[in-house]
């Protein structure tokens, strides 16, 4: 019988895995017995941490950089058996008629974008070993809209069409396409937010709190793991009973 979360010899790329729920699922991961390689901007965050058993620095925009990256982490890791695609920036929080087209490129760039590249470089691994678990980090924001974060939530909307689309296109393999859509959580990406932006988002919460990146790495590991076999192209919500479909 599978057992929930055993991921113990199993090899995995995150991305953004410096900080917050990067960090938090990479420490999880770990902690379950897996080899993890993290992507950052800055690789030197990661290094000396015993959480990584290889770090990369990528920048999830350049296909270049993420091509790259990958056939590194295949080379540390001898095996990649899935990869969470967590990397993402908020954007600027304010009505979408204040965007400028470069502020809603760079949004695009790194949460939609830079899924799919991110996801790209591991394709024809995954593919020719037929099995494996691709993971992306979207939000309730891609499913119910976030005011104030137009670009960020229509970036979470497109990831989710990806993570259906491409589940469908590997079928009947063994490879797993899943994402993860949680509310707002306790991390570095609040430090751009203002006080009153991050209450509204808070009292949309029926529980009444934010999530934290333990709680979202919790569910990351699930789906990472054997259990989760049977359940592709879906979304897991850790929104505290905010999602309502």
């Amino acid at each position: 019988m599978n057992t929930p979360m055993d991921i113990a010899g199993q090899t995995f790329i995150v991305t953004g895995a410096a900080k917050g729920i990067g960090l938090a699922i990479s420490t999880l991961f770990h902690s379950l017995g897996a080899r993890v390689s993290g992507w950052d901007l800055d690789a030197g965050a990661m290094q000396g941490n015993p959480v990584f058993a290889d770090s990369q620095t990528v920048d999830v925009t350049d296909p270049a950089q993420t091509e790259a990256g990958f056939a590194a982490s295949l080379a540390a890791l001898g095996d990649i058996d899935g990869i969470v695609a967590n990397a993402g920036v908020n954007g600027p929080t304010k009505p979408l008629w204040d965007y400028s087209l470069a502020e809603w490129q760079m949004v695009m760039s790194v949460d939609l974008t830079g899924v799919f590249l991110t996801v790209q470089a591991s394709l024809d691994h995954l593919r020719a070993r037929q099995r494996g678990r691709i993971i992306i980090i979207s939000s309730i924001a891609g499913k119910e809209g976030n005011p104030g974060a137009v670009p960020y939530g229509a970036a979470k909307a497109g990831v989710i069409g990806l993570a259906k689309g491409l589940a469908r296109e590997l079928l009947p393999s063994e490879i797993t396409v899943n994402c993860i859509a949680p509310s707002m959580a306790m991390t570095d990406l609040l430090d751009g937010m203002s006080a009153d932006y991050i209450a509204d988002k808070k009292n949309r919460i029926p529980m009444g709190r934010l999530g934290t990146p333990e709680e979202i790495a919790n569910v990351a590991a699930f789906i990472a793991s054997p259990a989760c076999s049977f359940t592709t192209g879906q979304v897991f919500d850790v929104t505290g009973g905010r999602a309502t479909w």
